[in-house]
């Protein structure tokens, strides 16, 4: 890890003088490359991960989405400048790399995760220090090899592996400057109090607890088959999933729906041909799920379709397989409800108005994403305005900004106060540089002051 660093210090002072625009041009390459390497990459998530073909092809591409806006630095890094703000003398301000930044990833999203944070951070003129979740670390290791293929110099990028202690190398080493991490609460507020007790800037993406509303005047369709997909997805293993579903007003009706719709669904191994879920990344993932299943049924849910009947796939009786599950009757004191699953499992609660509705999401500490289905723009306009979460989608089951925006998920889902991408992270990567110059042609008649310049007048 030492070794790993020194060549980032080393590459730094290199990179960081590369023009902007030729680091750009690299980005450009890397985004063709990793088009063309797709396939490839997206059969190491499948093998690794255990999420569907099709979904690690979306891990990937909206990790691309990333590389592509990075191909925008030359505007994205452009200062500020305030010519004349006193007589013969400007102000400008451009933005400086920091130096050696890390990343420590989670093992759900494979490409995009390493996606969202090494290539803004170098091309904003930083090296970088990357660290993959050890549960599936060959995605990003080809991405990094791709990067080099690129033209990221040797050295600017460097991937090390391991769990406790290479976090904890990353939180202390002073040549690391910045630390981006994705995962969950526990480890992300220790990595955000002890990267920043040292001195590092730290963003940190944590848990979630999101919510659906689904309100009586909704497309019922269109409504079901989003909480399906949003809950089920990647085995419900996203920071993103819609994992609580609050029907409103008459649309309570729908619940048994979608407890149907569920039914349909296919778990089976990622590259089998019409898998809809996939396995659960571990045997612990799998044990947690089910023991906060159990306790939904002890505190009075109902299981009303339960995941944990399951037959394994001939073949795969080893797996860590869990069927899609719904519990209903759901409150907000429960475990199921106050402690993120993830996993495929959806609570679903009631609620009499959107009033309601919102008390119980604004409520809950999180405050990552949530969605509202309805065909009112009133309640659609009083819902984004009154609600407390950082990424709302009016009819749209995942809001996660693309990358011209940030992900901007608040309140216990984040620690730190820049995020992920977009404008932010070059926010994040640099530092401003002030300089104020003054070019008299009378310099040797201005005489001596000892007096506190006051630049926004001329003095007489």
């Amino acid at each position: 890890m030492d070794e790993a660093t020194e060549n980032c210090e080393k590459a730094f002072k290199e990179w960081r003088e590369v023009s902007v625009s030729n680091r750009m041009r690299v980005m450009l390459k890397y985004q063709q490359l990793i088009r063309e390497n797709t396939t490839e990459i997206q059969h190491l998530i499948t093998e690794e991960q255990g999420k569907t073909l099709d979904d690690a092809k979306g891990d990937l591409f909206r990790g691309l989405e990333i590389v592509e806006h990075a191909c925008s630095a030359p505007s994205l890094m452009m200062g500020e400048t305030v010519g004349n703000v006193s007589t013969h003398m400007d102000t400008y301000s451009y933005r400086q790399p920091l130096g050696v930044c890390a990343g420590i990833c989670p093992f759900n999203f494979p490409a995009m995760i390493p996606l969202w944070m090494f290539p803004m951070a170098l091309v904003t003129g930083n090296s970088f220090l990357l660290k993959p979740s050890e549960r599936d670390p060959s995605a990003a290791v080809q991405l990094a090899k791709l990067a080099l293929d690129a033209g990221v110099p040797a050295g600017a990028l460097n991937v090390i592996h391991g769990s406790r202690s290479a976090v904890n190398y990353i939180c202390d080493a002073p040549a690391i400057k910045a630390i981006s991490f994705v995962g969950g609460n526990q480890a992300g507020e220790y990595i955000h109090a002890r990267g920043t007790g040292n001195g590092k800037r730290v963003q940190a993406n944590l848990g979630a607890k999101n919510h659906a509303v689904i309100m009586e005047d909704a497309s019922k369709d269109h409504a079901v088959n989003s909480i399906i997909g949003a809950s089920m997805g990647a085995a419900g293993q996203r920071c993103m999933a819609l994992s609580v579903a609050i029907f409103v007003g008459k649309s309570q009706e729908w619940i048994n729906d979608v407890v149907e719709k569920a039914k349909t669904l296919m778990v089976g191994p990622g590259k089998q041909a019409g898998v809809d879920v996939g396995p659960m990344i571990s045997p612990y993932a799998k044990k947690r799920a089910l023991d906060l299943i159990q306790s939904a049924a002890d505190q009075g849910a109902t299981i009303a379709l339960d995941g944990r009947e399951y037959a394994a796939p001939a073949g795969y009786e080893k797996g860590n397989w869990l069927g899609p599950t719904v519990i209903t009757n759901v409150t907000t004191d429960m475990r199921c409800y106050t402690e993120e699953i993830f996993g495929p499992v959806l609570c679903v609660m009631s609620a009499e108005t959107l009033d309601d509705a919102l008390k119980i999401i604004n409520s809950n500490p999180y405050g990552n994403g949530t969605a509202i289905f309805t065909s009112s723009g009133a309640a659609a306009r009083k819902f984004q305005h009154d609600v407390d979460v950082g990424q709302i989608g009016i009819n749209v089951p995942v809001p996660v900004p693309l990358p011209m925006f940030s992900f901007t998920g608040s309140r216990a889902s984040i620690r730190g106060d820049i995020n992920f991408y977009g404008k932010q992270a070059i926010q994040f990567y640099t530092y401003w540089k002030t300089i104020t110059s003054n070019w008299n042609p009378a310099f040797a008649n201005t005489g001596a002051s000892v007096n506190m310049p006051i630049l926004g007048q001329d003095r007489k």
